[in-house]
């Protein structure tokens, strides 16, 4: 069903494709152990069944409606220190082929949901296999919505409920294959600099005035960014608060 896309040099040359799955990441890690799994390698599904999000939360979808997909890659360059690079990465790559689409705000909810309007429209799953202080392996995941407009989750939407048309997916497919390769090369071209003020130029409320919670508290606070390892940076009073993924929730 799906193809590699013609206009990539490695991202997707190896696709494999099962009609049904528990989770792609979950096969996609376990083909990351075999060191013949070349750099690129895509497993997709039409219709995965216990998808995995962030937090623990399962990421469900109707068959045959979206991308749900998971990418190997192997940036052995990255040390660990330097990790939520990838996540950067990979959400404005998403970001980029939306907006393609799309002629309304998108929004990177931090680590790496797409918002539209609020939205979720897209979850990434990123899982890091290490040696020593790099990264050897990592399966990305992406669940894009697409043409399910019905039994959406109630702060979910997809691109055919905001435009009302359906997409060809593999047409999708390959564009969003060809986005990751372009933002992944400018991370391995050192343009780290670049790529971290693109997202925090997207960065869902930054520089806004909201609640949130954390240790069963809410308090008033302001994103003011993320630090180099990837926490969330939130002014409160006249503190500046660090906040890994699972400590911290929007309110």
């Amino acid at each position: 069903m799906y193809k590699s896309p013609a206009n990539t040099l490695f991202v997707g040359k190896n696709v494999v494709f099962v009609p049904e799955c528990h989770s792609t990441n979950t096969l996609a890690t376990q083909l990351s152990q075999n060191p013949s799994a070349s750099e690129g390698t895509v497993v997709i599904t039409s219709n995965q069944t216990a998808g995995r999000g962030q937090r623990g939360n399962t990421w469900v979808v109707e068959p045959n409606r979206n991308l749900t997909l998971s990418l190997i890659l192997k940036p052995g360059f990255l040390m660990l220190s330097e990790q939520f690079m990838l996540n950067v990465t990979v959400s404005l790559a998403v970001r980029d082929v939306l907006a393609e689409v799309l002629h309304e705000a998108i929004h990177i909810k931090w680590p790496n949901d797409i918002l539209v309007h609020e939205m979720k429209i897209c979850g990434i799953l990123i899982e890091n296999q290490l040696r020593g202080k790099t990264i050897e392996t990592a399966v990305v995941g992406i669940g894009l919505n697409v043409n399910q407009v019905d039994s959406l989750p109630v702060k979910a939407t997809s691109l055919a409920k905001l435009t009302n048309q359906q997409y060809n997916l593999n047409d999708l497919f390959s564009t969003l294959l060809g986005r990751i390769e372009t933002r992944y090369l400018q991370l391995k071209q050192q343009k780290r600099q670049i790529l971290k003020a693109e997202y925090l130029a997207a960065l869902y409320r930054i520089n806004e005035d909201h609640q949130f919670e954390a240790n069963n508290q809410v308090f008033n606070g302001r994103i003011t960014g993320v630090d180099a390892s990837g926490r969330l940076v939130v002014a409160t009073g006249n503190e500046v608060r660090h906040f890994e993924v699972k400590e911290v929730r929007y309110l």
